[in-house]
């Protein structure tokens, strides 16, 4: 597995990341009207690229496959955290959180925060991270619970 910084030109495949993560893994915890307004098949990819080229997200390659991708921004907020439908439990999560970790120890930062999934709760759990208080934003008008957590470090 190689972790490496996003380059331009990877943002249609992130996008099938984060349709994948969300329609084949998000589903159990999730209405199907929520999963359609969170990762609709529709997207606009001129916007996609442009939330990708200013997250500058940490990219997870397998045998040249784009299996996942995750950022961590300056304040020690992590946007996005998604591992493809496609590679499930093959440590491309834990990849990812070890390399958001030691790119919070190089910016010096405190603690981590993240909006994170109810799918996603007990894998941040599992890395330190504790629920900070239940949240419910709307997308497309459709309710899609997360909480907010945090990491000391």
């Amino acid at each position: 597995m190689l972790i490496r910084p996003f380059q331009t030109g990877d943002e249609a495949a992130l996008y099938r990341v984060h349709y994948s993560a969300i329609h084949q893994v998000a589903v159990r915890d999730y209405t199907a009207e929520q999963i359609n307004a969170w990762a609709p098949p529709d997207a606009d990819p001129t916007l996609w690229a442009e939330r990708m080229h200013a997250m500058q997200p940490f990219v997870a390659e397998i045998d040249g496959q784009i299996a996942g991708y995750a950022d961590v921004q300056p304040s020690g907020h992590i946007v996005h955290f998604f591992v493809s439908g496609d590679f499930p439990r093959q440590g491309v999560g834990r990849a990812l959180m070890e390399r958001i970790h030691a790119k919070a120890q190089q910016l010096g930062l405190t603690a981590l925060t993240s909006d994170v999934s109810r799918t996603a709760q007990p894998f941040f759990a599992h890395f330190g991270f504790h629920i900070v208080e239940e949240r419910f934003p709307v997308r497309l008008g459709v309710t899609i619970p997360n909480a907010l957590m945090r990491k000391a470090l």
